[in-house]
């Protein structure tokens, strides 16, 4: 006989992958994973009912959890990514291995609250502020560990090797500058040495990253991808965010970006590119030849004057595409994913570019697989038991047919609309409320806390 599972779940409607939902779905969990799924029976005694529709688990695969601070604080009046990046610079400075920790937390319990079971951390806040080591040369990226598992989603921690203030002309980079001296480890094989002393666990798993070709030299950005394919891990980068940014590169070492990271071993299964807004189509040849991935993140990407990516050129040769909140302009991969769609028909004059159960793919199986968890996204026997509920009676939502179930989510729900969000089969969010945080209440706390030691730092 079967063993008994440690809990079931019942779904009014769920999907399954195809492009309709299917109805009275059983779930039954055990040890943390799909142990059977059933379709079209009633909901059995002792289950736990989740009435709407009940999806994989959302991977937010790109975020820096600090810039949440700055939310509402740099949207208005003119600028550019170049003064954005000023103001992101003195919260940066702010930080502290306790602030973080709260602050990270906070944002994390925003995202489980959103559906995210899976965030993808790009982590450079790694030294005091004056470039010095903590005692503890992992406290920053600790604290962003401890922060993800009290908030109750999985991890992976992208740190990232960020070694210079810009590019020369020669190919080198510049020495970090005052603000960003907390960014750096010296050398590539610095970052490497650090990395090398940060583990996995059941939620976490550790990858890495170049921030960009702006501040990481060639042979480093060789000597990272080097440490990455020889430990399996994913590999993520800035790339073509910005138009100076691909005439720099250009400059430079006459290629792009993404054909210096061809260049210096990056690309495979496991890179992502994030952003590549600016992307050519030998970029897009390279990426596709790769079997790599590219991360959008259309709000920052809006919010940033940023532009619009290549999403269909992407789609047509096979690059998949993954989501990211970023900036956390907004937390909502619903939005993400529809913006992909929409900003598309902005660009293009053409509706119905990606379908839906791509851009929903794109928000699950594909972003876990780009940030080291291939088995998981999914709802199928075997795979982690990470699965969210999205109601479809709200105002956004009612009235929504099930055969219409899928789009009603992509293109009407927000994460207001989440009711329930299992990980690993516990109840993390259970009807719309987080089961151990305050959210609000930490978000406001934290966020106050941080722009108080910038204000005394100034």
């Amino acid at each position: 006989m079967p063993a008994t599972p440690d809990a079931v779940f019942h779904c009014e409607l769920a999907w399954l992958g195809g492009d309709e939902p299917a109805a009275g779905v059983r779930i039954d969990v055990r040890d943390g994973r799909v142990a059977a799924v059933e379709i079209g029976v009633a909901c059995p005694a002792g289950a736990v009912g989740l009435a709407g529709i009940t999806v994989p688990g959302l991977a937010n695969a790109h975020s820096h959890a600090f810039h949440r601070a700055m939310r509402s604080r740099t949207q208005v009046g003119q600028g550019t990514f170049w003064t954005w990046r000023d103001e992101m610079y003195r919260v940066a400075g702010a930080l502290d291995p306790d602030g973080y920790h709260r602050l990270a937390r906070a944002v994390f319990a925003e995202m489980v609250l959103a559906g995210v079971t899976c965030v993808g951390e790009f982590h450079y806040v790694h030294h005091h502020p004056d470039g010095t080591p903590y005692a503890d040369t992992n406290a920053m990226g600790a604290a962003v560990v401890a922060a993800a598992a009290e908030a109750g989603l999985r991890l992976t921690l992208l740190d990232t090797c960020y070694l210079g203030a810009g590019l020369e002309p020669d190919g080198s980079v510049l020495p970090p500058r005052p603000e960003q001296r907390r960014f750096s480890d010296g050398t590539a094989d610095a970052w490497a040495q650090r990395v090398d002393d940060l583990r996995d666990s059941a939620s976490v798993r550790v990858g890495a990253a170049v921030h960009s070709v702006r501040a990481v030299d060639a042979a480093s950005i060789t000597t990272v991808a080097a440490w990455a394919a020889e430990h399996e891990r994913p590999l993520h980068a800035h790339v073509s965010e910005q138009p100076a940014e691909n005439d720099q590169c250009l400059s430079a070492h006459g290629i792009s970006p993404i054909a210096l990271m061809e260049s210096c071993g990056a690309l495979s299964p496991s890179f992502s590119a994030v952003h590549a807004t600016h992307a050519d189509e030998i970029d897009i040849a390279l990426l596709s030849a790769a079997g790599a991935h590219v991360c959008m993140c259309p709000t920052t990407e809006r919010d940033l004057a940023d532009g619009i990516g290549p999403t269909d050129r992407f789609r047509h040769e096979g690059v998949a595409i993954t989501l990211g909140s970023d900036s956390h302009a907004v937390i909502d991969l619903f939005e993400e994913a529809r913006a992909v769609e929409l900003d598309e028909r902005l660009a293009t004059g053409v509706r119905g570019n990606h379908r839906v159960r791509e851009l929903m793919r794109a928000a699950t199986a594909d972003g876990h697989r780009s940030l080291g968890w291939p088995d998981a996204g999914r709802i199928e026997v075997g795979a982690p038991a990470d699965f969210v509920t999205v109601s479809l009676s709200t105002v956004r939502t009612a009235g929504t047919r099930a055969d219409h179930a899928l789009a009603a989510v992509v293109f009407a729900a927000t994460a207001s609309d989440v009711t329930d969000v299992v990980v690993a089969g516990e109840r993390v969010v259970r009807d719309g409320r987080h089961r151990s945080i305050d959210v609000v209440d930490e978000l406001d706390g934290s966020i106050r806390a941080l722009w108080r030691a910038v204000e005394a730092r100034a």
